[in-house]
């Protein structure tokens, strides 16, 4: 590397800008990350105060999300409260120190933090009565997703997803996220005898993140939001106590994959691997529309010129496949995917990667030895709050951004109606298919694209996503005993 060009050299005191934005957006544009190779602090970036924000939101999502996933499958293998604590800290630790910190914040700044897998919690329950195993499930994933990250095709993909479907993807993931985390915090309250804390907990969500718009600090959304529905509902007396001690998680994968202790299933069989193989395709499927939609973030809020720090698709594919195979052999039940709780945030707080990784991998590591943080994050108040406003209204705001001509429109309309008519895989895959055929939106841009890529990928990806989709049941009218053949 050139040491004239280097970030050292590059690097300007705060001083020197007028505004906070601009010297921010500077450190974006002379930022040279080192694709697989050691990145120091100071050399090859800085910390900011802005890295803190992502990182706090980021370890939330982090609780919450690993803390579904867990609970998903304990409840369909009888397993006990005690047990989901012990395996989501287990995951925690295991994500910190070898993918979080390691990866993302030393290695490859490109590629974003391996997070959860948030979308495929709901078939969870059907990967259990299929026969399948945890182990093997995480194994499958890792495997094909390696596959798809080491060949270039998840990028590939991303590249022949136009604004149009984007946005309507966008759109969609955002409406429906806001929806579901509002009828749940509802829910909540109404459980507790006052749904008047709902009420009030929205209506000063909204205030709080329309004042972050006018004050243009939208990064502060989820910290300051969460903390605002924390007090609230303390205040209208919804209850609330600790109840995670501090404490180190089993560390011994033995322990985990043991017949009579951690998930108390033993090693996985072959017969395992083959229930779980469809349920593996549909996992990596879901993965580029979700890493697609974490880079709009960052193309849409990072400044000209700053190509170089950019989330790597395919890196991030290849860091998530590799934290799952690790995290599942070790004893782990968490799905892994790209994070969005942090990439979001990091994007509208125009902070590159690397140190906002590395502290979110020491936030989860002290919730994981302090425990009782947990229990914050994953209170309905908290983590309601901090997915509406950190997650699913800054994806309805993108995908809105997106859409700015007729064929745009219609390629996105096309993509919400696909969604609802099955799921958000199925959405883009068909809305890629029409697009790239020249059918609908954009017929310059479709011919413009290789013939192999613009007609045999999306074909092959809509046949590969809809029949993986059949086999597990997920097709209107088609069961998955029938689809099967049985």
């Amino acid at each position: 590397m050139n040491t004239k060009s280097s970030y050292r050299t590059l690097h300007k005191l705060k001083g020197e800008f007028g505004t906070r934005e601009a010297y921010l957006e500077h450190e974006l544009t002379i930022m040279q990350p080192r694709k697989w190779q050691l990145n120091l602090p100071r050399r090859d970036f800085n910390f900011e105060i802005e890295d803190l924000t992502p990182a706090i939101a980021g370890t939330i999502g982090k609780v919450v999300m690993t803390t579904a996933i867990v609970t998903a499958f304990a409840t369909g293998y009888s397993l006990s409260s005690e047990f989901i604590v012990e395996n989501v800290r287990f995951e925690m630790l295991v994500a910190a120190v070898f993918f979080v910190i390691l990866f993302s914040g030393f290695l490859n700044p490109r590629a974003n933090l391996a997070g959860c897998h948030g979308p495929l919690i709901p078939l969870i329950p059907l990967i259990v009565v299929s026969g399948g195993h945890p182990l093997a499930l995480g194994i499958m994933v890792g495997a094909l997703g390696l596959l798809l990250g080491l060949t270039k095709g998840g990028s590939t993909l991303v590249n022949l997803t136009g604004d149009g479907v984007r946005g309507g993807l966008l759109i969609y993931l955002g409406m429906v996220g806001i929806i579901g985390q509002m009828g749940a915090l509802r829910s909540w309250a109404e459980g507790v005898g006052d749904e008047t804390i709902f009420f009030i907990i929205m209506l000063m969500t909204i205030l709080t993140y329309a004042f972050l718009i006018r004050i243009n600090k939208r990064w502060l959304a989820i910290p300051l939001s969460s903390f605002m529905a924390l007090i609230v509902a303390l205040i209208m007396g919804a209850p609330f106590q600790f109840s995670t001690m501090p404490g180190i998680p089993n560390l011994n994968p033995f322990y985990w994959w043991g017949a009579e202790t951690g998930w108390m299933l033993g090693w996985p069989t072959l017969s395992h691997f083959i229930a779980v193989l469809p349920f593996a395709i549909l996992a990596v499927s879901m993965w580029p529309p979700d890493f697609l939609g974490h880079r709009v973030f960052q193309e849409q809020n990072y400044p000209a010129g700053s190509e170089k720090v950019l989330m790597d698709v395919d890196d991030t594919m290849t860091v998530s496949s590799l934290r799952q195979i690790v995290g599942s052999v070790l004893g782990g039940g968490n799905l892994a995917s790209s994070w969005g709780t942090y990439m979001i945030p990091a994007a509208i707080a125009k902070r590159p990667i690397p140190a906002g990784a590395i502290l979110t991998g020491i936030l989860c590591i002290l919730v994981v030895l302090i425990g009782y943080p947990m229990d914050i994050a994953a209170w309905a108040p908290v983590l309601r709050v901090a997915l509406i406003v950190g997650v699913f209204l800054p994806l309805l705001e993108v995908g809105a951004q997106l859409i700015k001509t007729t064929t745009q429109a219609q390629s996105g309309g096309l993509c919400i109606i696909s969604s609802v008519l099955v799921n958000p895989v199925f959405g883009w895959s068909l809305a890629l298919l029409l697009t790239n055929t020249g059918l609908v939106g954009d017929n310059v841009r479709s011919v413009d694209l290789p013939k192999s890529k613009r007609l045999f990928i999306p074909i092959a990806t809509f046949i590969i996503c809809t029949v993986a989709m059949a086999i597990v049941g997920l097709l209107p009218g088609i069961s998955a005993i029938r689809a099967l053949g049985g």
